[in-house]
């Protein structure tokens, strides 16, 4: 997800339309500093662990090459 006004205000929409007791942020930046949220939030931080080393990298390396395949056909 980006960060433009249009999708931040979506992104705020959505959060309000829920019915929900709290909300749990996982970004990468802590976005109760720009969205004004009605309900608790927490912001939380997590590790990966590759239990299989090389399936990620592999997965996007394939989703890499189908996509300058679909742009190469053109």
């Amino acid at each position: 997800m980006g960060y433009g006004e249009a999708q931040m205000r979506e992104l705020a929409a959505t959060i309000r339309a829920v019915p929900c007791d709290s909300v749990v942020i996982a970004t990468p930046i802590d976005l109760t500093r720009i969205l004004e949220l009605d309900k608790p939030a927490t912001r939380v931080t997590y590790d990966l662990q590759e239990i299989e080393p090389g399936v990620i990298k592999q997965a996007i390396q394939s989703t890499l090459e189908k996509r300058r395949g679909l742009v190469g056909t053109r």
